[in-house]
């Protein structure tokens, strides 16, 4: 399969960046401010996906709801300031940006908030490939709600049959499939189990794959 594409819109964790090590040492480090017991890194990665928010809640489980709110802000502020100790990109990725950015239109969707977003892809010199960043409070709603992936074809005036949408969990695949665009799924991040349950069109083991699989529209 050769999928005909204009615009290309990817996640960020798990897909584009491996920020696993930083998310779980924030997230342990707002547990043990408040003296909660330390999760094991494989369990914060578990819980990644859905916003900070859902993090945190997923990360405190029942007991912790009525603090939720500290634990969150002491969280971001954590992260902020350490959220390029370990994050790089993955491999093949910056190579692959640089080799297609002149053939594609390429955006980008996370739930990530999107001041951290956009931090990460400048400290990691990788703001330049992008034509729209969308994180998880540049709307109402996050994925797997397709309302950010549509405002950015939208924008770029660009229809769900010439675009794709590529990321590394259920989230990515749900919203793509609501907003009438073709899938990418990549086995390599966070999520590949849920593809189970909800298939992409495609997937792709290695980042620069993805480039194998597309051409762009003329």
């Amino acid at each position: 399969m050769e999928k005909a594409v204009r615009l290309v819109v990817f996640d960020l964790d798990g897909t584009l960046v491996d920020s696993k090590v930083d998310l779980a040492n924030s997230v342990n480090y707002a547990l043990g401010a408040f003296g909660f017991p330390l999760l094991p890194n494989e369990t914060v990665h578990s819980y990644v996906g859905d916003g900070a928010s859902m993090l945190i809640q997923r990360s405190l489980g029942t007991d912790g709801r009525e603090i939720l709110p500290l634990v969150l802000e002491t969280f971001l502020t954590h992260y902020r300031e350490h959220l390029l100790d370990t994050t790089v990109p993955f491999p093949g990725v910056s190579e692959s940006l640089e080799a297609h950015s002149n053939a594609f239109e390429m955006a980008l969707l996370t739930n990530k908030p999107v001041d951290m977003t956009r931090n990460i892809l400048s400290g990691l010199s990788l703001s330049r490939y992008f034509v729209d960043v969308r994180g998880g409070d540049s709307f109402d709603s996050k994925k797997p709600n397709p309302e950010g992936l549509l405002r950015i074809m939208e924008n770029r005036g660009i229809s769900p049959a010439e675009s794709l949408m590529v990321g590394d969990s259920t989230n990515d695949i749900l919203a793509g499939q609501a907003a009438g665009v073709a899938t990418c799924g990549v086995s390599y991040g966070l999520g590949v189990k849920g593809f189970a349950d909800h298939s992409p069109d495609f997937t792709i083991d290695r980042f620069p794959e993805l480039f194998d699989r597309i051409r762009p529209i003329r």
